[in-house]
């Protein structure tokens, strides 16, 4: 398969989502090797879980696949531009490549609007719509040294 008949099996997928109404219009498929090792499509909606984005799940599918928290050599074929969960994810998974067919304003268009979380990430803590509080610092500490110390840790 090329690179458009990836895209196009994730546009599928999203597709199949959609009409099925298990969540928004996306869908996503991990490559290796020229063969499909995960796929996924939107499923918030129908999982109640705010985390179920196409990418999340191909990418989760990918790895139990590979047997790997990485995806090293794979490709990422996605029908939109990621929000930033999903930025966050896959530069956590470390594919080689990632295609995308819709960007941010074709999902803003449609109600996917992701912008007013960009607009979060830099502002103070307290300035958030969501305010965050530091508790228990030093505590927490102790299993950061726990960790730091572990001499058989599997580092990431």
């Amino acid at each position: 398969m090329n690179e458009e008949k990836f895209m196009m099996k994730a546009v599928d997928i999203a597709l199949e989502g959609v009409k099925n109404n298990e969540g928004g219009p996306f869908g996503c498929v991990v490559v290796k090797d020229g063969r499909i090792i995960g796929k996924g499509n939107n499923k918030v909606t129908s999982s109640n879980d705010p985390t179920a984005h196409a990418e999340i799940i191909a990418i989760r599918e990918a790895c139990a696949n590979l047997g790997s928290f990485q995806l090293d050599g794979c490709e990422i074929y996605t029908t939109c531009e990621p929000c930033p969960m999903c930025l966050g994810a896959i530069y956590w998974a470390r594919p080689d490549k990632v295609y995308y067919a819709c960007d941010q304003k074709d999902a803003a268009d449609i109600g996917f609007d992701d912008q007013f979380i960009y607009n979060e990430i830099p502002m103070p803590y307290h300035k958030r719509s969501i305010p965050f509080k530091q508790l228990e610092r030093a505590t927490a500490l102790k299993v950061f040294k726990e960790w730091d110390e572990k001499e058989d840790k599997i580092e990431y």
